[in-house]
């Protein structure tokens, strides 16, 4: 069982700008990791004294491991970064997809303050978590016990379809007439499907105007980790001209598949102009060496 001296040691890691970002990623999903309810407080707060780092990717991944730990004691930080101009996009929509995996409407409002940012992919985030939060509000007060079969244990923006097949899917998916929430409804069940077909499905869809849909694209096809899909991500993780959030979720991506050729990929962006993109090459090798290595934790 985590201790609370274990969990100050992995706040000081990641705080620790000298350290290489493998090992503060890994201390950061080590404080994810955490369950138990009052030492999850403590691990919460160690995770957000780090809203102040100067690596847009690690804060990134704070406000994401935030909202993947569903607990409501990370709302008004979440909401206060959601908030904070001063802060990198990629930042402020992590927090607005956490306060929506999390589901406390009281977040509604202050997500709602968003909906008309500047920020294409900022604006897109704040409306998916409000209808992902009024979808589950819903299904509370009906009663019903939405059961999204997810075999990936991961909090998404958006359920799953309970009905329907790959053709369906690839069809809303690919219908830029659709609401975006509809749309990622329809990867996630490709997703969960998981067949070739709905892989090569989804990477049809890589190419959407939307900058938010294509990072959830390569987000999920980290998820499959099937190798049908190395060429796309290859593809945009290459793109000079491509938004640096899809370019660092194609990095990581292809960390989790976590073959050679994906490594060689990676290697080749490791001095790229891009901090983060930079940063994500580095990440994802340690991932690729953590999927290869059949370790029961990425924290270890």
């Amino acid at each position: 069982m985590t201790t609370v001296i274990e969990i100050s040691k992995l706040g000081e890691i990641l705080r620790k700008e000298s350290l290489p970002m493998k090992a503060r990623n890994r201390a950061l999903f080590g404080l994810r990791a955490v369950t138990d309810i009052e030492l999850s407080k403590l691990a919460i707060q160690e995770i957000n004294s780090t809203f102040k780092d100067n690596s847009a990717l690690l804060k990134h991944e704070c406000a994401y491991c935030l909202g993947q730990m569903t607990s409501r004691n990370a709302v008004p930080l979440l909401i206060d970064v959601l908030h904070d101009v001063g802060q990198e996009v990629i930042v402020r929509h992590e927090a607005g997809e956490a306060l929506g995996a999390i589901g406390d409407p009281t977040a509604i409002e202050h997500l709602q303050k968003h909906i008309t940012d500047t920020s294409k992919p900022l604006s897109e985030t704040c409306i998916i978590a409000i209808d992902r939060i009024n979808f589950y509000q819903k299904q509370k007060t009906e009663k019903i016990e939405f059961k999204d079969n997810n075999p990936f244990l991961s909090v998404d923006p958006a359920p799953p379809w309970l009905e329907g097949n790959c053709e369906k899917w690839r069809e809303t998916l690919l219908d830029a007439n659709q609401t975006l929430f509809d749309r990622y409804r329809s990867l996630f069940s490709l997703r969960n499907e998981g067949t070739d077909s709905c892989v090569l499905a989804i990477c049809e869809a890589f190419n959407d105007k939307s900058i938010l849909l294509r990072h959830e694209i390569a987000y999920v096809l980290g998820q499959l980790q099937n190798k049908l899909s190395i060429p796309a991500l290859q593809s945009h993780l290459s793109d000079l001209t491509e938004n640096y959030m899809v370019r660092h979720e194609s990095a990581e991506a292809l960390g989790s598949i976590a073959d050679l050729q994906c490594r060689e990929i990676l290697t080749a962006y490791l001095q790229d102009s891009d901090q983060c993109v930079r940063e994500s090459c580095e990440v994802a090798l340690d991932i690729s060496d953590y999927v290869t290595s059949g370790e029961l934790s990425y924290a270890n």
